[in-house]
């Protein structure tokens, strides 16, 4: 099933419209007179350059490709469909691939996925004054995503966005999507007893979402000494992703021999999957996530966290690119990468 199918009727185009009004009023996003440099994708991910433009970017690039979610035709049609429904489509240039001269006119280049991997011959093709907003938060970075020191080297500004902000709060959906992750495993949450493994600031969050629908959780940072007295229905793996897997062979062999049954549920950090399989120890979901990506993408809960997300994203971008004239209460969308590389170890 196709989790980002926009005909559902949360994804209607006059919702997605009051939305992104009152996501970019809230933010008091203005990209006014800018250029941006972002995707065009499929699902609620259709809202990103169509934001830009509501928020009156002067010109939009956005490239998209073939993915398994949608072809290049499709995927363009919907987004200029969005922004037809403001007058808005003529600011949105769809492309199909990187072009020097394009990426060279941008204020604001977003770390959206088609725009990756932001290379160093990507920021040689960038204005002095551009920025990179990371569209997640900082502690969430990817090596593979922006070449930083590339970026450090042209004076390129990179910084990451605090989802915690009032104004984006896309924290407080991360509980739903646990729920949504473990309801499409076949667990219930209501009644059943989950061990969350967390290390990070999504704990809170996760464990908010799981009691509030009844589920029995406990809660631990790595996977804790098991006993045959443990029962649990499901283990979910949020763990910060690392270099290498964040749960191996050990911890497939203790689940399977402890934990006979129980459902390993993949909602962050990458799992030896092999593992798992050798021991006969159930998965979800069925196809891996890409590395360093999440089990559960925040759309499949509905268009609300994407354009939250997205939009926040861009007002780091904006914080970024008007920082001679930021206020202190502008800084509070920025989180700053200085500790990134400690968490890739």
């Amino acid at each position: 099933m196709n989790t980002l199918d926009i005909s559902r009727p949360g994804f209607g185009q006059q919702r997605l419209w009051e939305l992104m009004a009152a996501t970019c009023d809230r933010c008091r996003l203005d990209l006014q007179g800018m250029t941006v440099y972002t995707e065009a994708a499929s699902g609620a991910y259709v809202v990103t350059p169509v934001l830009a433009a509501l928020a009156g970017a002067a010109r939009v690039y956005a490239i998209t490709r073939n993915t398994r979610y949608g072809t290049v035709a499709a995927i363009s049609e919907q987004t200029l469909q969005l922004a037809r429904k403001a007058g808005l489509s003529d600011t949105i240039k769809i492309v199909t691939q990187k072009e020097a001269s394009q990426i060279a006119q941008a204020d604001i280049v977003t770390n959206s996925g088609h725009v990756r991997p932001i290379d160093a011959t990507t920021v040689s093709w960038m204005r002095d004054a551009a920025v990179v907003p990371l569209m997640y938060e900082a502690w969430e970075f990817r090596p593979d995503d922006v070449d930083l020191q590339a970026c450090q080297e042209r004076g390129i500004t990179v910084a990451g966005t605090n989802e915690r902000h009032p104004a984006i709060d896309v924290f407080s959906f991360l509980g739903i999507m646990a729920v949504k992750l473990l309801l499409d495993a076949g667990v219930a949450v209501y009644a059943s007893r989950l061990l969350v493994l967390c290390d990070n600031p999504f704990a809170p969050f996760i464990l908010q979402g799981l009691s509030a629908a009844g589920g029995q959780v406990d809660l631990a940072p790595k996977l804790p000494r098991l006993t045959g007295a443990d029962r649990y229905d499901a283990v979910l793996v949020a763990l910060r992703p690392q270099r290498k897997p964040v749960l191996e062979e050990a911890a497939a062999a203790t689940i399977a021999a402890m934990l006979p049954g129980a459902v390993v549920a993949q909602y962050w950090g990458d799992i030896d999957r092999e593992a798992f399989r050798r021991h006969c120890v159930p998965l979800w979901p069925v196809t891996e996530p890409s590395r360093g990506h999440m089990g559960v993408l925040p759309s499949e809960i509905g268009p609300e966290p994407i354009i939250r997300l997205q939009a926040g994203g861009l007002k780091v971008g904006e914080v970024l690119a008007r920082r001679s004239t930021a206020t202190p209460e502008d800084s509070e969308y920025l989180q700053c990468l200085d500790h990134v590389s400690s968490f890739w170890v």
